[in-house]
């Protein structure tokens, strides 16, 4: 049976996104591949800008998980992993995401959206 890898994209212009990163390298077991986005040049990803807007993970059976569903899963490749998963409980869930989307769209915003940052 071939090796299931899941590929994590990441923004590694962003401190604490490569932070988190080198974190993941460090514990995961390996079936957890790290994708920087601006090293990326396949045209089968979505365009730079989705990438950089919300976590992105493509799961070895080619499914796009974003978002805390991402993070939990990236993390779940980790001894940790199990910290991370009540994220995802009903409930907590709920709490958590928009806390997530918010987060993110403020990071997007002051990092590619200013005008004079220009993507790509």
């Amino acid at each position: 049976m071939a090796p299931r890898y899941d590929t994590l994209f990441y923004d590694g212009q962003c401190p604490l996104c490569a932070r988190e990163v080198r974190t993941l390298r460090r514990l995961q077991t390996g079936q957890l591949l790290l994708a920087d986005i601006h090293g990326q040049r396949n045209q089968t990803l979505p365009d730079r800008e989705t990438l950089l807007r919300r976590l992105h993970l493509m799961t070895w059976n080619g499914e796009w998980v974003t978002g805390l569903h991402a993070t939990v899963r990236a993390w779940s490749h980790t001894p940790l992993g199990f910290l991370l998963k009540p994220l995802l409980w009903p409930g907590v869930y709920q709490l958590a995401a928009p806390v997530y989307a918010r987060w993110a769209d403020r990071r997007y915003e002051r990092k590619y959206a200013c005008g004079e940052c220009k993507i790509g």
